[in-house]
């Protein structure tokens, strides 16, 4: 029997005692033990495993674990370390990615409820030998609950500041044996935070209770933290002179976070989707990982669930989300000339050369353009295409998908900041009816020059021009006093633009990518299959008196415009 795919399960013992599928990365267990520093951090973006790669740590690490579930897993083969480590410490493990509010209140009774909750697993110390009645007190401070039918834990400001370590602590005596700590999306809180402006408060919080867990913690044996930012050590890791990082350019972690060829390659036979993988490469493979190509795991497990169902299902973006979609649409909005004609390139599949900063502050994100595109690198929507000069490296809109999300949000710009000039575009769209195609092609043209392109270039002409047509179009839009159809059966074809004004003048026009650059040619060309398939009959057809015929050609960022009147 096929085994079921793991959607939105993230925990690895859920997986493998339900017998989901199961991309086997184990030896990322191997690497870490053979090459850990005192606090590992790994930097990858979104929805690339780190969750589940966590899971897996705990379920192998923490005493009392079950050691069935990595029966047949290639850690299993590693026998010395598994006889030496697996399930010989206790562990603690949180994730911070639901600390959020609209206060840093809030935010920090959702950081109590996280720790009070993990620190719950550990109710035995209450009736251990091993620690006195103040060590049992100490405890009981952590989790002591506010309302106790709601769970909301009430642990003081000194308390929570102390948690990991006093946790650490006790877990350490009680087992005589030091403990791994794991923190999950570690950088979370302190992005929630940017946004809603408390962010002094949670770097203080943040950089307290790391600095206590992390630096000053003679009970831990290692810690793994894991997001999508390195957040500068003047931020919240100062002093902290024991941290290893690696980022998605460390080929040492390369094949452990998302899916390789192989994983996918794998997964496609068992479930018959083989004839699929070169959709599935092109709109979801693209990030190197170090040395390795990957593809986004989430993506392709998403679009194989649709697939078994709908065998014609069409990809589609899962991996991005509204946040980040805000980050893209702040970088779009901040772009000056030069930065859109950088994003023209990435949105043509070429790359652009950048200096990209490792460690940051949310703080300094804003600050200039180059922090941007540090951000846009971390959080997987560029990725790494090799070393340029000096600090600079080399950076690539990863694959269809991404792309996709930067063109939508391109337009979508577009059209915010064209609408915000009313007279302007009030102009434009006046200047249709009055059949002005001199100040409409000279209007067009500045839009052209204003804009950012998202022309594909590795596509088909018909694909070029539609985003010269959603362009054309978003502007006619404004009007809604006019009846505006695209691509809507007239005569006897489909005009690309038909509009009908209310004192009956009807307007049609049709558009064309000059692919060799011949504008008049395109515009001849335009005008001619208006007459061909009998556009304008169409339109008299549904009542109009006047009409107007354009033909409109464009080349990257030229266009021309002819009209003729028909009365």
């Amino acid at each position: 029997m096929r085994k079921k795919l793991p959607i939105g399960i993230d925990g690895f013992g859920k997986i493998r005692t339900n017998d989901f599928y199961f991309v086997d990365k184990t030896m990322f267990i191997a690497e870490l033990l053979h090459n850990w520093g005192e606090v590992n951090l790994f930097t990858r973006p979104r929805r690339f495993g780190k969750s589940l790669n966590m899971s897996m740590l705990k379920c192998f690490f923490e005493i009392g674990c079950d050691k069935r579930l990595f029966d047949g897993l290639k850690i299993s083969r590693e026998k010395e370390l598994c006889e030496k480590y697996m399930g010989q410490f206790p562990v603690i493990s949180i994730t911070l990615k639901g600390v959020d509010g609209l206060s840093f209140a809030a935010a920090g009774a959702a950081m109590r409820n996280i720790i009070g909750k993990e620190a719950m697993r550990f109710r035995f110390l209450l009736d251990s030998d091993m620690l006195m009645e103040d060590e049992k007190e100490m405890y009981r401070q952590l989790i002591k609950v506010g309302r106790e039918s709601e769970a909301i834990f009430s642990m003081s400001d000194a308390a929570l500041t102390d948690s990991l370590q006093t946790l650490s602590q006790l877990l350490s005596k009680h087992y005589g044996r030091n403990v791994i700590l794991l923190i999950d999306e570690y950088d979370v809180p302190l992005d929630k935070a940017f946004q809603a402006g408390y962010y002094d408060e949670m770097v203080d919080l943040i950089r307290n209770m790391f600095g206590n867990a992390l630096k000053t913690n003679d009970n831990l044996q290692f810690a793994v933290l894991t997001g999508c930012l390195r957040i500068s050590k003047e931020s919240i890791f100062t002093g902290l002179n024991n941290l290893k990082v690696h980022t998605a350019t460390d080929a040492r972690y390369d094949g452990y976070f998302g899916f390789t060829d192989k994983d996918v390659d794998e997964m496609l036979a068992l479930y018959g989707l083989a004839s699929y993988k070169e959709t599935i490469r092109n709109w979801y493979d693209g990030y190197l990982f170090g040395r390795v190509s990957v593809y986004c795991p989430w993506d392709v497990i998403n679009y194989c669930d649709e697939l078994l169902t709908d065998r014609e299902a069409e990809p589609k973006n899962y991996w991005a989300n509204t946040s980040g979609n805000g980050l893209v649409r702040r970088f779009i909005g901040k772009a000056d000339k030069s930065t859109k004609d950088e994003i023209e390139r990435l949105l043509s599949g070429g790359t652009i050369c950048k200096p990209v900063k490792q460690e940051l502050t949310y703080r300094e994100i804003d600050s200039s353009l180059d922090n941007l595109w540090s951000v846009l690198f971390a959080t997987g929507y560029l990725t790494y295409r090799g070393k340029a000069s000096g600090d600079e490296i080399a950076l690539a809109i990863p694959n269809r998908e991404i792309e996709k999300l930067f063109a939508d949000l391109v337009k979508d710009w577009f059209r915010e900041t064209t609408r915000a000039d009313l007279s302007r575009i009030g102009r434009f769209c006046a200047a249709f009816p009055a059949g002005d195609a001199a100040l409409i092609e000279e209007m067009m043209g500045d839009y052209l020059w204003d804009s950012i392109s998202v022309r594909d270039t590795a596509v088909r002409i018909s694909m070029k021009e539609n985003f010269y047509h959603g362009m054309v179009l978003g502007l006619l839009q404004s009007r809604g006093d006019w009846l505006i159809q695209s691509n809507a059966e007239l005569g006897e074809g489909y005009s690309d633009i038909s509009i009908c004004i209310p004192d009956r003048t009807g307007i049609v026009i049709e558009l064309k990518y000059a692919d060799d650059g011949n504008l008049e040619k395109g515009c001849t060309e335009a005008l001619l299959q208006i007459e061909e398939r009998k556009y304008d009959v169409g339109l008299k057809r549904k009542g109009m008196k006047k009409i107007i015929k354009y033909g409109m050609a464009f080349y990257e960022k030229e266009c021309m415009v002819q009209a003729e009147k028909c009365i």
